[in-house]
């Protein structure tokens, strides 16, 4: 058993071509038969009874190929590929030069492989300074969101709608005079303002009052998820039911104390604006450190393989379908309502992908380059950490080998994020 390294004219591609003996083959084939001849009917045998050679006479030896490369081929290759360090980051493209009974099976897999990165300028990079104040607007904005969320609707039955009003209506809509799906509901909620519609709808609403009818006149946007809709005139039938309208609860000591556990509406103040002020510190932060890594990630040379970043808008891909199973939702209904094919989709993640995966390099070289690591004692206290988050045994997860190498790089890759910013030049 052998496998042969070549590299290929592409950059970080490589050649693999595997031998592999015709006894490792035909034992292969030995182990797929046991497994499929219960799907095989042949007459005079009960199923999962036919012997395999008759198997092979019916339907002809190759019938179970394909089965036994798939059944030997990704340990050889994974043992192999291992043996002589090899990082992929590709899935393989394969190509069957030779299989059968009796016969050595040769193959070739073009891969790509993790690229060399040339870091540039990575202590010392020059970046500006970040920092968010807290204003009286900020907590005066904070208290008004916790007013609303406290907030009473109370009913206004002699006055029109007015903007920030709920509105109570029916609906029905029409294209062409022909009423289309989804266009039609009754008793529906519309916050005025609210910019949940199609534009101008809401704003048409204004000023109706209870009882009354009226036709409104819009247009859907070129760019509407629903291609039949996009870009037409329409009109819907409006009929207003009932108008709410939020009560506010005026800001004083009254409100802290009913919202809070201070007794005043300025210890109220004064909270607000420490937790906006860690806020803004965390933001600056995270903000100081995106554009450190970015500058040494413009100094550094690397061309990243198409594999790599294929992957990462793989992993971009699931984390959307994740969200959207969450909400109910699957990837199908979300293309429809964004109005892209998943291949549009894909395209515009790439760039994302591509940083992201550049990111990572970087970190990873200078990882390397400053021989940083992550203590036992550090590797014990996140584990805690989850433990108690989970509600897990954190010497049942002390055991996962996957997630304590999944913490450890994490752990490096933090550190050398600070090295960069304790290391930079901020003007």
């Amino acid at each position: 058993m052998s496998m042969k390294v070549e590299k290929t004219e592409n950059t970080n591609e490589l050649k693999l071509t595997f031998n592999i003996p015709a006894e490792v083959f035909d034992e292969g084939m030995k182990k797929v038969y046991s497994k499929t001849a219960k799907y095989f009917n042949i007459p005079g045998f009960r199923k999962g009874k036919a012997p395999m050679q008759l198997i092979e006479k019916t339907y002809g030896p190759e019938i179970f190929y394909e089965d036994t490369f798939n059944e030997i081929v990704p340990e050889i290759f994974e043992k192999e590929v291992k043996e002589q360090n090899l990082e992929i980051v590709s899935k393989p493209e394969i190509d069957i030069k030779e299989i059968g009974k009796g016969k050595e099976l040769v193959f070739t897999a073009i891969v790509q492989v993790k690229p060399e990165v040339k870091l540039g300028k990575y202590k010392g990079v020059a970046i500006d300074k970040i920092e968010y104040n807290v204003t009286d607007e900020d907590i005066q904005k904070e208290l008004e969101q916790m007013a609303n969320r406290n907030s009473r609707l109370i009913s206004i039955e002699d006055e029109p709608v007015a903007e920030k009003d709920i509105a109570v209506i029916d609906f029905e809509g029409f294209v062409d005079g022909v009423p289309f799906e989804g266009g039609k509901a009754e008793k529906h909620e519309l916050e005025i303002g609210s910019k949940t519609f199609i534009p101008g709808f809401e704003d048409q609403v204004i000023g109706m009052k209870i009882d009354e009818e009226k036709d409104i006149q819009v247009k859907f946007p070129d760019e509407y998820f629903s291609k039949d809709l996009a870009g037409k005139d329409a009109t819907f039938k409006v009929k207003l039911h009932e108008i709410k309208r939020k009560e506010l609860p005026e800001l004083d000591d009254e409100f802290a104390k009913d919202v809070s556990e201070f007794d005043t509406i300025d210890e109220l103040k004064n909270s607000i604006k420490e937790k906006l002020e860690e806020e803004n510190l965390n933001k600056a932060k995270y903000e100081t450190e995106d554009k450190a890594i970015q500058a040494v990630c413009d100094a550094t040379e690397i061309e990243i393989p198409s594999g790599m970043i294929e992957t990462e808008v793989d992993n971009m891909v699931k984390d959307i379908e994740t969200r959207l199973s969450y909400q109910g939702l699957n990837m199908n209904s979300y293309l429809q309502m964004i109005g892209k094919t998943e291949a549009e989709m894909r395209k515009e993640f790439e760039e994302q992908a591509k940083k992201q995966v550049k990111s990572r390099l970087v970190l990873e070289a200078i990882v390397d380059a400053e021989k940083l690591e992550a203590s036992i004692d550090e590797i014990e206290e996140k584990v805690n950490e989850m433990a108690k988050n989970y509600g897990k045994e954190a010497s049942e997860l002390m055991k996962n080998e996957q997630l304590i190498n999944y913490i450890k790089d994490s752990m490096k890759a933090e550190k050398a994020v600070k090295f960069v910013v304790d290391n930079a030049k901020i003007k």
